[in-house]
């Protein structure tokens, strides 16, 4: 059963004109229809690129940007239809892992006081003491020291600075930890730390994940089932492991051809594809299929008319893409081939 699911959920933010008297002249469509449902215990990897609309459908999910349309149904509750006070004791259950770790932690708090804000706010714990045991003990489950209590935000490296927000998280007991770009403003070294961290985490503790990234390799490591966006839809849908083996949809091809193999000779005999033309603006998204504007398969007429919708290809793979079949017999040959 699926401890979070999104359906049809829609961000438009309009855009303005005007000096004295501002007018709508259009709207940005950031998330444009998005369905999916994480079960509890999974970990959902969410990518694509810069400017796909990943992070804003994070953010809609805890109701931190407003929902245009659709529902986000959380344990049996729509949070898109909730009072803000209902909403807001409902965020403890929701918590969001911050991408920049230094620009997401108060630099005038220590961290007892960034990490006690929170509990005190939701009525946990009865007294500061007693808020402050239970920090040490969430601070010592991280990797972080005691003493680090007493220190400000500066006082650390950049992964530890995470651990913090990954603490800041944890305080709450939520079920759900929306993580955006966990490990990005991170070296690598510090990187494989940090997931190792959530990992585990989540085998102690029973947490859900929605993993919002564009680093494949990440995305590779931890997720359970992969989501693909581009231009503020879904475009392609698998578990982990089949994504990576066959990707179906012509982006998700583009992406995987773009990550490096380690093995030189592999490399070199690599097939890659190269995408034609810019993201187009999602003020003004293409009509018909969002990529056809840039993909190597796309057909005239279909492609450019008619929207595709996810289709189960079978074992949970979903695809939006008219040709995705005809792509994988070779019946339908890409632009630069022909």
């Amino acid at each position: 059963m699926s401890l979070l699911e999104l359906d049809d959920v829609k961000v438009h933010f309009p855009v303005k004109k005007g000096v004295l008297f501002d007018r709508t002249v259009g709207h940005v469509y950031a998330v444009d229809g998005i369905s999916l449902s994480v079960s509890a215990g999974q970990t959902y990897g969410l990518v694509g690129e810069s400017g796909c609309g990943k992070t804003t459908l994070g953010r809609a999910v805890l109701r931190l940007v407003d929902i245009t349309d659709g529902e986000v149904v959380f344990d049996g509750t729509d949070l898109a239809k909730l009072p803000e006070e209902e909403m807001r004791r409902f965020r403890r259950r929701l918590q969001m892992v911050f991408q920049d770790p230094l620009g997401s932690l108060n630099p005038r708090q220590n961290i007892e006081s960034i990490l006690s804000e929170g509990m005190a706010a939701h009525g946990i714990g009865a007294n500061q003491e007693e808020r402050r045991e239970k920090i040490k003990a969430i601070l010592t489950r991280v990797g972080l020291p005691a003493n680090a209590l007493s220190r400000y935000p500066h006082e650390f490296s950049g992964g530890q600075r995470q651990r913090i927000g990954i603490a800041r998280a944890l305080v709450l007991e939520p079920d759900v930890i929306i993580c955006d770009e966990p490990v990005s403003a991170l070296d690598v070294s510090i990187q494989a730390q940090v997931i190792n961290l959530l990992e585990e985490l989540q085998e102690q503790l029973g947490l859900t994940y929605l993993v919002i990234a564009h680093d494949l390799a990440v995305v590779r490591h931890i997720s359970d089932v992969i989501g693909v966006m581009y231009l503020g839809s879904l475009v392609e849908e698998a578990p982990s492991d089949a994504l990576y083996a066959s990707p179906r949809h012509p982006y998700t091809k583009a992406l995987m051809s773009a990550v490096p193999v380690p093995d030189p000779d592999i490399e070199d005999r690599r097939e890659r594809i190269l995408l034609r033309g810019d993201l187009p603006s999602p003020a003004d998204p293409p009509a018909g299929c969002r990529f056809h504007t840039r993909c190597p398969w796309a057909q005239p007429g279909k492609c450019a008319t008619e929207r595709p919708g996810l289709t189960d290809l079978g074992d949970g793979h979903k695809v939006a893409c008219h040709f995705a079949k005809e792509i994988e017999d070779g019946t339908v040959q890409r632009g630069d081939e022909s």
